[in-house]
């Protein structure tokens, strides 16, 4: 194990935001806290054959690219853990792992490494799940999220990564439930921001009072917010009162517009979202005349965009209600005769079913953390044997977007080395400032 008074140099960062180092005897030492360059002393919290997780106790050599945490509860909250480390250097150690990840896992080389595409470092957080729990030993309630390592609400009365407004909103919040009937029945507040409305998302656990919900109107009154209601589950989520601005955000450079409920999947980050999409469809290519087909669909977030460049887009999703979410968000933008979505388990699919949805020019891919093996496995069986599917054509380009570098490096591999694609790009986005979470984009073209 390594010894309390060891200097261990600290080599690189893994996926967690954690320093990785050997010590004395070889052994990889995982360090809260530390910094690439850094020379550590820790206290080890966890042993393994192969490995120690530690926090760092003593620092002698530090990095160039620590800076002081811009937030007081740094340390104690539970998120971002990165706030140590320059916002430049989270950047290049984001693209690094991805780079690292398509090389170890995959076997692959992207022939170009596109620019990380980065935004605002602080206030960009337009979504977000705030535990609310009453204290009784401190007579007060809290409001924020988790300590970290820890299932104890951590006292917070401000977030750096929250939207300044509802930054100040945590101890008026806090405020409110105390004064609520059911203020202990009340676990979580789910917060949704869009272009015109700030959404409060109140799980309760118990009906409310009367005057617990004459004391949400008047906060609503006071602080432009717009109260939804959550019995039970996502399925009960409802507006307290039906009025105001409706819920959307907007892709200006598409003039597209996404109406959406605070408890649907939507980007955390608009402003990288829109970015993104843009970034992405200059990299899809996508020409009048050609069919598009959108993997992973969710409420349209690219379908919509690509169809006012190409001549058909269809979406595919594995639930229904999202399809059915996707439908109303074209017709709302007047993109439905250029639009088709279905809803099927994109986990499981055959060579045969995916031939089944027709050829398509161009593809875009954008799975949640599990990635899109089952695509990329039935696109490899097809490039094997042919005959599993007749006079099928596989697109030409697939812009592949991605949460997780792991499960993409997987996908890559197959399609790289059993489909017949190149990786011609691949590079970062900066979706999550201060935490370690990588997203990025990948290009594969087919010879």
């Amino acid at each position: 194990m390594t010894a309390s008074n060891e200097w261990l140099k600290v080599e690189s960062l893994d996926l967690e935001g954690q320093g990785v180092a050997h010590n004395a005897e070889g052994k990889v030492v995982f360090i809260e806290g530390a910094l690439p360059g850094e020379e550590v002393q820790v206290q080890v919290h966890r042993k393994k054959n192969n490995w120690e997780q530690a926090s760092m106790t003593a620092l002698r050599r530090e990095s160039s690219q620590r800076v002081k945490p811009q937030c007081p509860h740094f340390g104690v909250c539970g998120g971002c853990k990165m706030q140590h480390f320059h916002v430049g250097a989270q950047i290049a150690t984001k693209q690094r792992a991805l780079e690292d990840g398509l090389w170890h896992l995959g076997k692959v080389k992207p022939e170009r490494v596109l620019r990380p595409i980065e935004g605002p470092s602080w206030g960009y957080r337009y979504r977000a799940r705030l535990s609310v729990r009453y204290v009784a030993k401190k007579g007060k309630v809290l409001v924020g999220f988790h300590e970290r390592k820890s299932s104890y609400v951590a006292d917070m009365d401000s977030c750096e990564v929250l939207p300044p407004h509802v930054s100040a909103l945590l101890p008026r919040l806090a405020d409110l439930i105390s004064g609520m009937d059911q203020r202990d029945r009340l676990p979580q507040i789910e917060l949704a921001i869009g272009s015109q409305v700030t959404a409060l998302v109140l799980r309760h656990l118990e009906p409310l009072s009367k005057p617990d919900l004459a004391r949400l109107r008047a906060f609503a009154a006071e602080h432009p917010v717009q109260w939804w209601l959550q019995p039970k589950g996502p399925d009960t989520v409802h507006l307290l009162d039906e009025s105001g601005p409706a819920l959307d955000y907007t892709l200006p450079e598409f003039g597209i517009t996404m109406p959406f409920k605070p408890t649907d999947f939507t980007q955390v980050n608009h402003q990288i979202n829109a970015v993104l999409v843009s970034r992405a469809l200059r990299l899809l290519q996508a020409q009048p005349g050609e069919r598009v087909i959108d993997w992973f669909c969710g409420l349209g977030n690219f379908t919509l965009p690509i169809a006012t460049q190409a001549g058909e887009v269809v979406g595919i999703e594995g639930s229904e209600a999202l399809v059915a979410r996707s439908r109303e968000n074209a017709a709302f933008n007047g993109l439905s005769a250029k639009t088709s979505f279905i809803a099927r388990n994109l986990f499981e699919i055959t060579p045969a079913e995916l031939a089944g949805y027709g050829s398509a020019q161009k593809w875009l891919v954008d799975p949640p953390r599990e990635g899109a093996f089952a695509l990329a496995t039935a696109m490899a069986d097809l490039h094997a044997d042919p005959s599993l599917a007749p006079g099928y054509v596989p697109p030409q380009r697939i812009v592949y977007v991605s949460c997780n570098p792991a499960t993409l490096a997987r996908d890559a591999g197959l399609l790289v080395h059993q489909a017949g694609y190149r990786c011609v790009a691949a590079g970062a986005v900066n979706m999550f400032p201060h935490t370690a979470h990588v997203e990025s984009i990948a290009v594969f073209e087919r010879d």
